[in-house]
């Protein structure tokens, strides 16, 4: 095969935005989902973010699959976040919400996030959730992926 070959068979790369104020849980989050959490989507990329500005100029940019926020971040918490990046953002990628405990589903509801998972992060739960969603938005390696962002 030649490396020509091998590239175009190389399953595509996946985005995923983990935003929250403390670094311990951006890597808990890396390490529950892993690198290839499903063999039909193709390897992820994370993008770490501590700050809702930053969250939000990755966004506009394009080029994000799923984005991951902390519920328990500060100043700006990530379900406020969700829902001002579910109103302000066209087109807007999944968001899965990390939320303090399971009655906050609600919350999870309100700002319009497509998944949410209770803290403490459940590594099968959350995974599941991940592959989930990003399934559910063709980012598979056997469908074709739109981004016209």
């Amino acid at each position: 095969m030649s490396d020509a070959t091998a590239r175009e068979n190389r399953p595509a790369r996946v985005r995923v935005l983990v935003y929250s104020s403390n670094a311990e849980t951006r890597a808990q989050v890396r390490s529950a989902v892993g690198t290839r959490p499903d063999p039909a989507l193709g390897e992820i990329d994370y993008v770490d973010v501590a700050t809702a500005a930053v969250v939000i100029e990755h966004l506009d940019a394009g080029g994000v699959d799923l984005a991951i926020l902390d519920g328990e971040s500060s100043p700006v918490g990530g379900l406020g976040l969700a829902k001002q990046l579910k109103d302000e953002i066209d087109p807007c990628p999944p968001v899965l919400v990390l939320i303090g405990r399971p009655d906050d589903r609600w919350l999870a509801d309100w700002s319009r996030a497509e998944a949410a998972v209770p803290h403490p992060l459940d590594p099968i739960r959350l995974g599941r959730a991940v592959v989930d969603l990003l399934s559910q938005h063709s980012v598979r390696v056997d469908a074709p992926v739109s981004r016209s962002r």
